[in-house]
């Protein structure tokens, strides 16, 4: 007697027929024709089952913020920033609590399983830290919450962030932050990045650092990054995001840059949306993309992960916690219009970004955690063309959340009485 048995799945390798039985937490088996009893079937009747959404950046103090104290006029970077700095004061514990709970809410609903969210600690009172993690706690039977202390003013610019920043580790925050752009000038930005690291690197954690989030070709903490990982011994537990000055510098830096990358196995994490949205603003024509060098990243041999970094917060006024949407913006943006290209484009918001957070049994093989998420589309192009609804999110070998098949009435003479896009694929 298993928990849970979903039926006839196509899963992203594009093995089609294939049922998957939970027991226990975890997934039992992974084959054809499964016979056996189970609490629950669901027939997935030929559609993508998938590991869950991962979101590796997000800023859970912030969202859901959208008007307080005012909006973002500019809709720029730097006054989204100023933004932050009116609200920080004037919000409460319980007020973070409640936004972050409902967005989980959300994500959950939208196929999300784990999600990595900055923290601001440039708040002596640590607000945002001590509701994200009571926000961990309350969540995690449903959802993977890592948290990032995230010196949002800069660590050596902001007098009390370094202090801060330790007193959130200490309180059990996983990942080291910083912002090394923002600080006053590039030797200090490069100064944070070492002070930062060898803190990681002393208390046996993971780092992932705001890097060159500007249209600057000269903001290269990028370089710093892979060198202090490298000479620390950190490969593997180090990120950049955003890395957007990386679209603006040129092509000799970039033919060095990448390889130190590489060998440092720093990974990457470029927000496509807010990217797109945030970089370019001191541009007329020709108006630069934002988006950091995703296909030679990827080409190289680096981890790279999509994030969502915003919705409805001082920065960005939209999103609905869609990973498919970050992905195909990133798709956009990006060119990647190869087949194998979209393909990639899905594993960037699922596996690849599993991999950067260090998840645990995340996957669908045997032994893997009973997670996953059944998606209104027969594979991965087409839950990405139509930005799949998501029809069953599991978690554990429990549906948590499920919704019907979503298909249009028609009143048209002679023609169809139903129309479901996802029975448009070629």
């Amino acid at each position: 007697m298993f928990d849970l048995i979903v039926k006839n799945a196509t899963l992203p390798d594009g093995r089609t027929g294939v049922d998957i039985a939970c027991a226990d937490g975890t997934i039992a088996a992974v084959e054809p024709g499964i016979s056996a009893q189970a609490h629950e079937v669901i027939d997935a009747t030929g559609y993508l089952v998938s590991p869950p959404f991962v979101d590796p950046h997000f800023h859970m103090d912030a969202t859901l913020s959208l008007g307080t104290p005012r909006m973002n006029v500019s809709g720029t970077l730097l006054e989204g920033i100023a933004l932050w700095g009116e609200l920080k004061p004037i919000q409460s514990v319980d007020d973070i609590i409640a936004r972050a709970l409902r967005y989980c809410d959300l994500a959950v609903s939208m196929g999300i399983g784990a999600i990595r969210s900055h923290v601001d600690v440039c708040d002596d009172d640590l607000k945002g830290v001590e509701a994200l993690l009571e926000v961990r706690k309350q969540v995690a039977p449903y959802l993977d919450l890592q948290l990032v202390a995230f010196p949002q003013d800069g660590v050596l610019r902001d007098p009390t962030a370094m202090a801060n920043l330790l007193r959130a580790l200490d309180m059990g925050v996983d990942v080291v932050g910083g912002i090394p752009h923002f600080e006053r000038t590039m030797e200090q930005g490069a100064e944070s990045v070492r002070q930062l690291c060898k803190i990681a690197a002393d208390r046996g954690l993971m780092v992932d650092m705001h890097c060159d989030e500007s249209d600057d070709p000269l903001s290269r903490h990028i370089e710093t990054l892979a060198h202090e990982t490298q000479r620390l011994g950190m490969q593997g537990r180090v990120a950049g995001s955003h890395l957007t000055s990386m679209h603006s510098m040129d092509n000799y830096y970039v033919s060095k840059l990448i390889p130190l990358m590489v060998e440092a196995g720093v990974h990457a994490i470029p927000n496509p949306l807010i990217n797109i949205m945030l970089q370019g603003r001191h541009d007329t024509y020709p108006k630069r993309r934002g988006q950091t060098r995703v296909p030679q990243l990827r080409d190289a041999g680096i981890t790279v992960g999509f994030g969502s970094d915003c919705v409805m917060d001082p920065w960005y006024s939209l999103g609905k916690a869609d990973m498919l949407d970050v992905a195909l913006m990133g798709l956009h943006v990006g060119q990647l219009s190869s087949r194998a290209d979209m393909e990639w484009c899905f594993d960037a918001v699922t596996v690849n970004s599993a991999a950067i957070m260090g998840l645990e049994g995340y996957g669908l093989a045997k032994g893997d955690k009973a997670n996953m998420v059944l998606l209104q589309a027969t594979d991965r192009i087409e839950a990405l063309r139509l930005r799949a609804h998501r029809l069953a999110v599991i978690r554990a070998g429990r549906v948590i959340a499920r919704a019907d098949l979503v298909v249009t009435k028609m009143e048209l003479p002679g023609r169809p009485l139903t129309v479901n896009a996802a029975d448009y694929a070629p």
